[in-house]
């Protein structure tokens, strides 16, 4: 793999510290402005919309520039939000510096995931786009539980200025080691809108939004169901998402290196597993040792599905792969926002804190289903196969040279 993988991943790292370390800190955030932890979690929320209309936002901006110079802009935001948001006078501020930084976030990984497929061998492409991914999952085990130790030993706002200076780093790795890699000839706007008329790319959204949907309808609830149902003690809840990310890593890696061997096999196996373990979590949820197992287990399966989806969609995309890539990590984030919804509907209509499981398997179990769909399909329609190494379609196959 090339070094100009590390530097992306570095980027993602970042990427990801930012996006979940706030949900730490929230108490110390509200204790300083004045505000209500409700109010205070605007900043998540703010993250996640931000996140969702800055991909394809920025992405289309971006079209006009190559596409490494593009990723350098993107850290540049990257970094000017998070030092925003650590200098932040009033809360309004920090919201803008939240929203800013987040902006670079979606159309990060869809380029990066676009110049992680271009920097390898068509059989090495969801591999690629896992090694980034690492830099996001790495985040979740370290980056997030340490930012969160700084922020509450030293103060919230070093936490997002060491943010900040990670941001740095990344800029100056991808300045260093990613190769100008110009804009491709003959691709313009409206060659990636096209991308959306294609029913194999909605339905590959599609299983994203299911998919990692049902991961996060589970975790959102993790804090109340590990200390009201399992009977951990507070303190506890931090390593068991250690736990959480440490699967995540590993279902990643994983799910990159088979992917390139056997792509919708893979969904298979991991949607379906997926469902199966958040089904079983209702049960486990109810003993320490199991809900810890458990825990791990959707972190690993979750994250499994995501190199393969990322993939699908640039595959399908053919030879104008980047707005829909981004817009495909816009739709983990919707389904984040999906899951968290419906997993709060269930808790407040009585059902208990393991409730939102029975969400989680039902969306996967979704997932699964449109996998099958889009399967079936694309046999009916006599396409190319993308399930073995090397026969990913030619025009895509052009695009490594771009």
């Amino acid at each position: 793999m090339p070094l100009a993988l590390l530097a992306l991943a570095i980027g993602a790292f970042g990427i990801g510290t930012t996006e979940f370390v706030i949900m730490g800190l929230l108490p110390e955030v509200a204790g300083d402005y004045g505000v209500s932890i409700p109010t205070a979690g605007y900043l998540v929320t703010g993250y996640a919309l931000g996140v969702m209309f800055g991909a394809p936002l920025m992405t289309v901006l971006g079209t006009k520039i190559s596409r490494k110079r593009m990723l350098m802009l993107l850290m540049g935001l990257f970094i000017a939000g998070n030092l925003l948001s650590a200098l932040a006078p009033a809360f309004g501020v920090m919201l803008i510096g939240r929203i800013v930084a987040s902006l670079a976030h979606g159309a990060f990984f869809g380029i990066g995931s676009v110049v992680a497929a271009d920097l390898v061998a068509p059989d090495k492409k969801a591999g690629a786009i896992a090694m980034m991914f690492t830099g996001l999952t790495v985040a979740n085990v370290v980056g997030v539980p340490l930012g969160t130790l700084v922020g509450q030993s030293v103060g919230w706002r070093v936490t997002f200025g060491i943010v900040a200076v990670l941001g740095v780093i990344g800029l100056a790795g991808i300045a260093r080691l990613v190769p100008d890699m110009p804009k491709p000839e003959g691709v313009r706007l409206r060659h990636e809108l096209a991308a959306f008329k294609n029913v194999q790319v909605l339905l590959a959204m599609a299983m994203t939004v299911l998919g990692f949907g049902g991961v996060f309808a589970a975790i959102t609830y993790i804090a109340p169901m590990m200390t009201h149902v399992a009977g951990f003690a507070d303190g506890s809840v931090t390593w068991l998402l250690v736990l959480f990310g440490l699967g995540m890593v590993g279902g990643n890696l994983v799910g990159g290196r088979f992917a390139d061997r056997a792509l919708m096999p893979m969904l298979y196996v991991s949607l379906g597993a997926l469902a199966v373990v958040l089904a079983l979590f209702t049960l486990t949820a109810h003993d320490k040792v199991l809900s810890a197992v458990t825990i791990a287990l959707i972190g690993a399966l979750g994250f499994a599905t995501v190199p393969p989806l990322q993939k699908r969609v640039l595959d399908q995309a053919h030879g104008a792969p980047t707005l829909a890539s981004a817009v495909n990590i816009g739709a983990f984030n919707l389904g984040n926002a999906l899951s968290a919804w419906l997993g709060g509907l269930v808790i407040a209509a009585g059902l208990g804190y393991t409730a939102p499981n029975w969400v989680g398997a039902a969306l996967a179990a979704g997932a699964l289903l449109l996998a099958v769909l889009s399967a079936a399909l694309e046999r009916r329609a006599g396409a190319p196969s993308t399930l073995v190494t090397g026969s990913a379609p030619a025009e895509q196959r052009a695009a490594v040279h771009h």
